[in-house]
């Protein structure tokens, strides 16, 4: 006789409220993300730095120059971002900026980059959205290789021409979303894994931009050597300033040599297959590991004592999924590819947030 799968015990009242609250909490979760794009629109954040900190709600209505007949329905709008911990409310009627809300503020220079904004802007974006609602769409069909949801619904890809063709204004925000998403941390990586340089006499910095991280290492190792590796129609909007050597190319075919190589939030965006072929320019371009040879990889390593990081590390594996061709790891899979592109060992270094800072070793 064959065995019957266990059926769920039907659930109690109490339950069945509860899921039905959480249900209603998932289904317009989207929400949030929504009322901190206004926000952001608004130039929310902005008006109560500059109003000291802490604002209340006429004042910041008045501040932003906003009907105020609007003043009730912007109040509900901040409830949910304080509710939510994008914003701080002391006392009723009153609120204040957290560590995430100071990230959205215009003029406030961290790690780098003036402004987080461009994060919100460009994943609350028309283009994401729908995106991710041709996902189910998407799944049915069968073809190989496939292209990512994203280019599925749009026939552009991210960050190349086609997007630019595409919509030129939204491009500009995906590329300044890419810029903040890569600038923010490195200061703090400095000063948490000071070792990590140390002893390094040169380092060719991969899809660096701008060479915000090169110059932030420099400025901290005078003595280090830094290339910065990117795109020709990259390295020619950038200018040279003499400390950092700007070289146009692409990852996939060569890498200045250099003792160690780093690859900054790069190989998120690519599948398996060809993060295995970077990883493999990469050892090409650098010494043996008795000479000090190493590649730096800073990147999401899935995987986390605290339910909230982890469901980050997961929600930006869906971003990935859907405007991507690549995904966010686990340490098994770094293991898997590391190996698998013809090196020896790795160690992970250091654990900063939802990102790991990764040394492997040819």
């Amino acid at each position: 006789m064959a065995a019957h799968a266990p059926t769920m015990a039907v659930p109690t009242d109490a339950q069945l409220i509860q899921a039905q609250a959480d249900l209603w909490r998932h289904s317009l979760c989207h929400l949030t993300a929504i009322a901190l794009r206004c926000a952001v629109q608004l130039g929310i954040p902005t008006a109560i730095h500059r109003l000291g900190g802490t604002t209340s709600l006429p004042e910041l209505v008045t501040a932003l120059s906003l009907p105020p007949s609007k003043t009730p329905y912007l109040g509900r709008v901040l409830r949910l971002l304080a509710t939510s911990g994008a914003l701080a409310s002391p006392k009723e009627g009153t609120y204040s900026l957290v560590p995430l809300s100071y990230l959205l503020v215009d003029g406030v220079f961290i790690d780098g980059e003036a402004s987080q904004k461009a994060i919100v802007l460009a994943t609350t974006s028309r283009h994401y959205i729908e995106a991710a609602l041709g996902l189910a769409d998407w799944f049915k069909k069968d073809i190989a290789p496939s292209p990512s949801p994203f280019e599925d619904v749009h026939g552009a890809t991210l960050f190349e021409e086609s997007m630019a063709l595409l919509d030129p204004e939204s491009d500009k925000v995906f590329h300044e979303a890419l810029a903040a998403h890569d600038h923010l941390g490195i200061s703090t990586i400095l000063r948490e894994c000071h070792d990590l340089f140390k002893g390094v006499q040169s380092l060719t910095n991969c899809c660096g931009g701008d060479g915000t991280t090169a110059r932030a290492i420099v400025k901290a190792f005078p003595h280090i050597k830094c290339n910065v590796l990117d795109l020709p129609k990259v390295i020619e909007k950038v200018p040279s300033d003499g400390i950092i050597n700007y070289v146009a190319g692409d990852l996939f075919h060569t890498i200045p040599p250099a003792q160690s190589v780093m690859l900054k939030l790069v190989l998120h965006f690519w599948n398996d297959e060809d993060c295995i072929n970077i990883l493999a320019q990469c050892k090409k371009a650098i010494p043996s590991r008795e000479m000090g040879g190493k590649v730096i990889v800073i990147d999401i390593v899935v995987g986390s004592s605290s339910k909230e990081m982890l469901e980050t590390q997961l929600l930006v594996d869906m971003l990935m999924l859907v405007c991507t061709r690549g995904r966010q790891r686990d340490e098994n899979d770094w293991s898997t590819i590391f190996t698998k592109a013809g090196f020896s060992d790795y160690k992970i270094f250091k654990k900063l947030g939802p990102r790991g800072v990764i040394e492997v070793y040819p």
